[in-house]
């Protein structure tokens, strides 16, 4: 998971979230009223529910936020991460500690997971076919200063 979440308080205007966005690299926050989390507002969110609805920058972002949010504890294994991106369809889940968000899953977190394992358990196999370790053969090292 990503941590900290980036958030922003309910009152916050939408051109300050896009440019929040922007500079923190995210393709989402957490809108945060004292401490807990009131909705989700994903960059789709300020391009389909903002600007294509001609919403002016000095909107409030809860004008726009997704709520309820789908999310998950803490203390939640990843297996039921998995099964909460294959029910809800959600692409981000923020992840709660209590009322307080202290983090958020992304589906592209889940496929660095699972690209992580792959590579862990075929490791050994192409290991034992190929007779060397992965990686270009010793001989084929780029050579430096020459």
């Amino acid at each position: 998971m990503s941590s900290p979440a980036v958030s922003v308080p309910t009152r916050t205007p939408l051109g300050e979230v896009a440019r929040e966005m922007a500079e923190c690299g995210v393709g989402s926050v957490m809108v945060t009223e004292g401490g807990t989390l009131r909705g989700i507002v994903t960059d789709r969110d300020l391009a389909v529910r903002a600007l294509a609805r001609g919403l002016d920058e000095d909107e409030r972002v809860d004008t726009v936020m997704t709520s309820p949010v789908i999310t998950v504890d803490v203390t939640d294994d990843l297996h039921e991460a998995y099964r909460v991106f294959r029910r809800s369809g959600v692409r981000r889940l923020p992840v709660l500690d209590g009322h307080r968000v202290v983090g958020v899953l992304t589906v592209d977190d889940m496929l660095i997971d699972v690209f992580q394992r792959l590579a862990d358990l075929l490791g050994p196999v192409a290991w034992s076919v190929l007779g060397e370790p992965p990686g270009p053969p010793a001989g084929d090292a780029p050579s430096h200063g020459t």
